[in-house]
């Protein structure tokens, strides 16, 4: 007779495909999770740097990556479920390396292929003569802990600024979650691009 199980399983992997800064070129990302207290990677990469890529030279300029994601995750509750943090840098004129944007999203809480475009922003200084000071001195406002960008804390007195988007795609697995008694809807696996994504709800 089989026990039931304790903890369910979370299983990503996929791609931080492309991204889209305009005004920049020569830029590279980084990427991290941040999950809840409940929560524990299994196996794979929590943290991870790309290659260097220069925009595309077509109208779209885009910048393509195609860096891997691949992480598994155990947990007994679906509070706190993961978030990946992306930031992106890159050269100023000086050529000195320095934050092009930060964004994050939620694994998607449904099984299948996913894709989600991301906002990006920057932290912005609070002055005019900060803002040149920083500029002349290559220092520009930036977290000291990229995973705040996933938090709440403190985030009501950072002035930020819009830049560029970022693309990903998501193969979500989830196992064992409906014998604890959650519920998860399929996601459209025919439009993954528009798939429904609903939090886990717990079954009465």
């Amino acid at each position: 007779m089989t026990a039931n199980p304790s903890v369910f399983l979370l299983m990503v992997n996929g791609q931080i495909e492309s991204a889209n800064f305009p005004e920049f070129d020569d830029l590279y990302c980084k990427y991290c999770f941040v999950y809840g207290h409940d929560w524990a990677p299994t196996s794979g990469l929590e943290e991870g740097i790309s290659q260097i890529t220069s925009k595309s030279r077509d109208t779209q300029q885009n910048f393509v990556w195609n860096f891997p994601i691949d992480i598994s995750f155990k947990s007994t509750n679906p509070f706190g479920w993961p978030q990946i943090v992306v930031s992106v840098y890159g050269p100023d004129v000086f050529g000195n390396d320095v934050v092009r944007g930060y964004g994050a999203v939620h694994i998607p809480f449904t099984p299948g292929r996913h894709k989600r475009t991301i906002p990006m922003f920057v932290p912005e200084s609070s002055s005019m003569l900060q803002k040149f000071t920083s500029w002349f001195m290559g220092r520009r406002p930036e977290f000291t802990d990229p995973k705040v960008v996933a938090q709440g804390e403190g985030r009501e007195v950072t002035r930020v600024r819009s830049q560029g988007f970022i693309t990903l795609s998501f193969n979500v697995v989830t196992k064992d979650m409906k014998n604890l008694g959650y519920d998860t809807t399929t996601a459209d696996l025919q439009n993954p691009s528009v798939s429904t994504v609903t939090d886990a709800s717990y079954r009465t």
